[in-house]
């Protein structure tokens, strides 16, 4: 998104009078909202990539949220997903979460702190494009296409995964409390809590463990979490 222009939002939702009042509520926010009311749909605009962030729904007719979200994130698609929903499970978060999502929000929702989430998630979808790359070692982080690669082995990261290790890796050396971790990696989310951070940092280190990265991100007891010098 270019400086001064208004972000471009997706609103993926079966039900007309929710598309309606996020339509209107977005735009008097000043976004330019474009709507869906299926998967194959939203699955067919958001594979453009022209959207800043996307609003989408779990129980869509045709594909369900969780489904788009996947194929989206196959295709290598990273605009940032907010996924919506009337279940507040942490499983079933978690499991949107693990899929690639940014965010989660629980029907029936406020739209005030919706808008500060999505807001937040453009925020940190910005600052993620910034050009340049951070190399340690083996292990080589675009900031601009926000990918991993560890010995030339891609190590396909979900942007919470991805937003961790580059909150470490900028600093890297220096060790990250949670809450530094916290805020930088899911900003103005209010539900979310350190013990997330611990939770997330176990994926990062399976999924560098299995690219024979396993020792990089190293707990520093009572203090947080330090991104170490990778080995030979």
């Amino acid at each position: 998104m270019l400086a001064g222009m208004r972000p471009q939002i997706l609103v993926v939702d079966d039900e007309p009078g929710m598309r309606k009042a996020l339509d209107r509520g977005l735009r008097a926010e000043g976004m330019d909202v474009t709507v869906a009311a299926d998967g194959p749909t939203a699955l067919r605009l958001a594979r453009t990539g022209s959207f800043d962030a996307i609003l989408l729904d779990i129980m869509i007719p045709g594909l369900s949220g969780y489904r788009v979200l996947q194929e989206l994130r196959s295709a290598r698609v990273l605009t940032p997903v907010l996924l919506v929903s009337a279940k507040d499970g942490e499983v079933d978060q978690a499991d949107g979460l693990d899929l690639g999502a940014d965010g989660y929000v629980v029907k029936p929702f406020s739209f005030v702190v919706l808008v500060a989430q999505l807001r937040a998630t453009l925020r940190r979808a910005a600052a993620g494009t910034a050009r340049g790359r951070i190399e340690l070692g083996s292990l080589a982080i675009d900031r601009g296409t926000r990918t991993v690669r560890y010995d030339d082995v891609d190590v396909p990261l979900s942007p919470r995964e991805y937003a961790l290790l580059e909150a470490l890796a900028v600093r890297a050396g220096t060790v990250r409390t949670k809450q530094e971790l916290l805020d930088e990696a899911w900003g103005d989310e209010r539900a979310a809590t350190r013990n997330a951070v611990e939770v997330y940092i176990g994926y990062l280190r399976r999924k560098l463990a299995a690219a024979g990265a396993g020792s990089l991100v190293r707990t520093v007891r009572g203090h947080g979490y330090q991104l170490g010098e990778p080995r030979a």
